[in-house]
């Protein structure tokens, strides 16, 4: 597929008669709209994380091949204990503005994270940090968070209540990004619009059309802009895959982040030089809400439901053999890790659906007397067509489903506030890490079924502080298995990174984490 990229004009102020300044403007079509531009108000999605990882940079970066790099710190060091992790800040940091990015800025905004009244979504992720989990719940004072500034502003210092193996990786998650707290002060709630926001990343927000498109231009500012040659990215929240496809053959588009596995070998056959496919570190799931009242709170009813699920069916038949059936929570590929498997779906498909029917009769239904069920995805073909395949494999237990789906931002809002009964879910992890996937069944905010299991929370929490790797690694495999016993989620498939890249495009380079940054991004030939 030979064709040139969309060519955009960038600079305002150009007057009649002045010579016209072509820029090549990279057209991206992620997977949904952010919630916010702000990196304590995003619900956590892919896609948000895509369009903040160009914007903002944290103490540490990701480079083209997903390796964690220094950003905003030059080096740090971690104490012998494990629980004080010193920062030390670049001299040329600067916040879009000119103004200095400094380690207040980080402070202020690890505050502004655990802030009840901010209620982000990433708190939860601070709460190795001293005093961050009683902050969040109201006990404690923002300013005994444990992290401080030193060194008029060059470095910074994170204490850790106990050792956290994971916690430098985690730092490249929107909760480590500093946020202008003299833009804050100045603009309250406000400041993250494209017209008051401020950043210190690669490229700056000038125009957001919410739903439809989100502009940004270079910023001079970025301690590294001089190695990025792209004078813009602009983003196009492209819920309907197939839509995008299109757009991308149009020329609309010159990446889309994400096409439909069931869409594969036809685009193997059509543009095989755009297409970039590689296993990555991300499970689709279907998770139970286990809240009382609920009709799959009772364990017998979700272990049936989970044992009628045709993976093989789902992954070789309705997604052409893109993705991997699944029978854990943790992806295979994650590093120095084993997953676990769910009990029964070991068998043969006879003798699941034996077991499924005397589990659901155990429960008190049946043929005769239904189960009414809603399943609830976010707006996308492929969701669809799974959820239609789920619906239809529970049929002969005697299930009904009524379907519902919304947009991306309001599903998952949906999913926070437990308002489902069994909802299509996923997560890509941003860390080579196994804690990203079994920290899901334990946080507070990304534990959509509330599965509440005392002896998994623990094994889990020692694990986060051992530091040896071999009884790390045991503790997570132990608590895996025990929490797929009880049948929190029907795990379905593991993902493979999909994404269609023009053939003009330089310096993408695929990797498990599927994290992609523009700053590393040109193009090849004359714009």
């Amino acid at each position: 597929m030979k064709r040139k990229l969309l060519l955009s004009l960038i600079g305002a102020g150009l007057t009649l008669g002045a010579p016209l300044t072509l820029a090549a403007t990279l057209n991206v079509g992620i997977s949904g709209d952010p919630a916010s531009l702000d990196p304590a108000r995003v619900t956590g999605g892919v896609w948000e994380e895509d369009v903040l990882r160009d914007i903002f940079e944290g103490l540490v970066a990701i480079d083209a091949q997903g390796q964690i790099i220094p950003g905003v710190a030059t080096n740090w060091e971690t104490s012998e204990d494990g629980k004080t992790y010193t920062f030390h800040l670049r001299e040329d940091a600067r916040w879009s503005d000119g103004e200095p990015v400094t380690a207040e800025d980080f402070v202020f905004a690890l505050r502004y994270q655990v802030d009840p009244k901010t209620a982000s979504n990433y708190a939860h992720r601070l709460y190795p940090v001293v005093n961050a989990q009683k902050i969040n719940a109201g006990e404690a004072e923002l300013d005994s968070l444990g992290v401080e500034s030193r060194d008029d502003g060059h470095t910074l210092v994170i204490h850790l209540t106990e050792p956290a193996a994971y916690f430098l990786k985690t730092l490249v998650l929107p909760f480590g990004y500093p946020i202008p707290e003299h833009v804050v002060k100045d603009k309250g709630e406000r400041w993250s619009r494209p017209d008051n926001i401020v950043v210190n990343g690669a490229f700056k927000p000038v125009r957001w059309v919410s739903n439809s498109q989100l502009d940004t231009v270079k910023n001079p500012e970025f301690h590294d802009a001089d190695s990025v040659s792209l004078d813009g990215v602009n983003y196009y929240p492209v819920e309907d895959k197939n839509a995008g496809i299109s757009r991308f053959r149009a020329g609309e588009l010159d990446i889309l982040r994400d096409f439909p596995a069931a869409r594969y070998q036809w685009l193997e056959e059509q543009i095989p030089d755009a297409v970039q496919i590689t296993p990555s570190l991300g499970s689709y799931y279907y998770v139970f809400n286990l809240r009382e009242g609920s009709p799959v709170a009772d364990k017998r009813v979700r272990e049936a439901l989970s044992l009628a699920i045709r993976r093989d069916v789902i992954s070789e038949k309705l997604l052409d053999g893109a993705v991997t059936p699944s029978h854990s929570l943790v992806p295979e590929g994650v590093n120095d890790y084993t997953p676990a498997a769910q009990p029964g779906l070991e068998d043969d498909m006879d003798t699941r659906l034996n077991r499924a029917r005397e589990l659901l009769k155990e429960a008190g239904f049946g043929p005769d007397k239904p189960l009414d069920l809603t399943l609830r995805y976010n707006s996308g073909d492929e969701h669809q067509r799974i959820a239609v395949a789920v619906a239809a494999m529970w049929k002969p237990l005697g299930v009904n489903v009524e379907m519902r789906n919304s947009e991306a931002n309001v599903h998952y809002s949906e999913l926070m506030q437990g308002d489902f009964q069994v909802a299509r879910a996923a997560w890509i992890s941003s860390y080579d890490d196994a804690q990203n996937f079994l920290q899901l069944l334990s946080a507070e905010t990304n534990n959509y079924g509330d599965y509440q299991n005392a002896d998994y929370s623990q094994l889990i929490q020692q694990s986060d502080r051992e530091l040896d790797s071999d009884q790390r690694r045991d503790m997570m495999q132990r608590a895996e298995a025990m929490a797929l016993a009880d049948y929190p989620l029907a795990p379905i498939y593991t993902y493979a990174a999909r994404n269609l890249v023009s053939p003009e495009i330089e310096g993408w380079d695929n990797n498990a984490l599927d994290m992609h940054a523009s700053r590393w991004i040109s193009v090849d030939g004359d714009r």
